[in-house]
């Protein structure tokens, strides 16, 4: 079959360079963005006098066809195409004759793929931004449930102070926030035009690239020809915060294997979204996170994957960016499944609050209550208080309790600095509470803070519609 570019060529391409020039594979994903970009420039060309109306009836009619046949899966993608520009622009000759040659006017594979491409990343852009807000939404439901269940907080994995568990949800829903925050930017950042630029310097046609800005929804056209053809920055950034979305997921997944073991038992995860052994049938595996827990990996490759395409490339457009797409696809369905499994797993899961709170109990939480009490009522120097917070855990520890289970009279009779009412500081529903600074973990705190993010939830929830 004559290629629609191999006018100079004297031999046809082997078929080993077809296989590996080829990219209708995959890229076949943009076909519904390669339409909507061809039919607004056809409308261009049409405006600047190019096509006439009939022609451009024509075009629009052919793309509408093919759309149709593409939806109904009875379009046949062909190696020999190359690409899904060539594949719709071969079959829109096929369909409506040789007008169906006149669209290519005025344009290049480098623009439209630009166009296309950066099209589906933008689209892309609003779904996971709509998933990270839904799963805000949920892990917040969760919390506003938990603001007086009290757990272990930890620092190295290791019983630090007392908190409550839905300060410590929302601190996963913070992670969340910044991420659309991350996504807004790049939209508003990449949200520019590049069909028009042609090759890499422009068109002698006189193309419209307000015009086509406008139609395909863009703020406006891209500054310069050559940087818009050969920069992939709009997939990078929509790489990297995919990345930071399955690093933050990543975190959360490894709470959730952490807490759903026997050594910890604060949540049991469905049976819906957990999975047995093969050989151990008492066995329930906490699959699903681990499973989100491993697939960061997969996308963090794909973003180095691209920075690693693009790091040497000479301007303008190299065949190299060829390799854009695959990753930018791979990481945006596994993000995709991610946020509406994590957020299910999130939604159906079992919360122990008996064990949580029986595990605070473990590790002394309060001990820095003593030492505040120290510096606050007893007038001593915190290095002192230190260590005669440190004194009394010892004792605690030599007879096998946590310091908050001892009678005021044994911590009296430990250091005489030691003034009465230390008993009160100790609880660990007080020692929580008492953290009640912006931010904190205290009951109200945790309240105010769930009510600004649901706010942020909503705010943003309606921008998208």
């Amino acid at each position: 079959m004559a290629k629609l570019w191999g006018g100079r060529f004297a031999l046809d391409s082997s078929s080993l360079l077809e296989e590996f020039n080829a990219s209708i594979m995959f890229d076949k994903e943009l076909w519904n963005e390669d339409i909507q970009g061809s039919k607004a420039h056809a409308k261009m060309l049409a405006h600047i006098g190019v096509l006439t109306g009939e022609e451009y009836k024509a075009i629009v009619d052919g793309l509408e066809r093919i759309a149709s046949m593409i939806q109904a899966d009875e379009f046949v993608f062909r190696m020999a195409d190359e690409d899904i520009h060539m594949a719709i622009e071969s079959k829109l000759t096929e369909l409506v004759g040789e007008v169906g040659k006149k669209l290519h006017t005025a344009r290049s594979r480098n623009d439209q793929v630009a166009v296309d491409f950066r099209m589906y990343v933008l689209k892309h852009n609003k779904l996971i931004t709509k998933l990270l807000l839904e799963t805000m939404e949920t892990i917040l439901h969760i919390a506003k449930a938990h603001t007086k269940t009290i757990l272990p907080g930890m620092t190295h994995l290791q019983h630090a102070q007392p908190i409550n568990f839905g300060f410590h949800l929302v601190a996963w829903v913070c992670n969340f926030k910044r991420d659309v925050q991350r996504l807004e930017s790049d939209f508003a950042r990449n949200n520019f035009c590049p069909l028009g630029s042609g090759a890499l310097a422009g068109t002698p046609y006189g193309n419209d690239r307000e015009m086509l800005a406008l139609e395909l929804g863009f703020s406006a056209p891209t500054l310069n020809a050559m940087d818009s053809v050969s920069e992939r920055d709009f997939a990078l950034d929509m790489l990297y915060t995919l990345s930071m979305i399955m690093m933050h997921i990543s975190r959360i997944a490894e709470e959730l294997v952490l807490w759903s073991s026997s050594e910890f038992r604060f949540i049991s995860l469905s049976d819906a979204y957990s999975t047995g052994s093969s050989i151990m049938p008492q066995k329930k595996n906490p699959d699903v996170p681990e499973l989100l827990r491993g697939k960061s990996g997969r996308v963090y490759g794909n973003l180095i994957g691209l920075l690693s395409v693009m790091k040497g490339l000479p301007l303008a457009y190299n065949k190299d960016t060829q390799e854009d797409k695959e990753g930018v696809f791979d990481s945006l369905k596994s993000v995709h499944i991610s946020l509406k499994i994590l957020k299910e797993c999130l939604k159906t899961m079992s919360v122990h609050q008996d064990n949580m709170l029986r595990m605070a109990k473990i590790g002394h939480l309060s001990a820095t209550d003593l030492a505040d009490f120290l510096v606050q009522k007893c007038n001593v120097a915190f290095r002192d208080a230190h260590h005669i917070t440190g004194m009394v855990v010892a004792y605690a520890e030599r007879k096998g309790v946590d310091i908050s289970d001892l009678s005021e009279e044994e911590i009296l009779s430990i250091d005489k600095r030691i003034l009465s009412g230390v008993k009160e500081v100790l609880c660990l529903e007080k020692s929580m509470n008492a953290r009640d600074t912006l931010g904190g973990t205290s009951s109200r705190r945790t309240m105010e803070q769930i009510d600004e993010l649901s706010a942020f939830v909503n705010e943003h929830q309606s921008l998208l519609k």
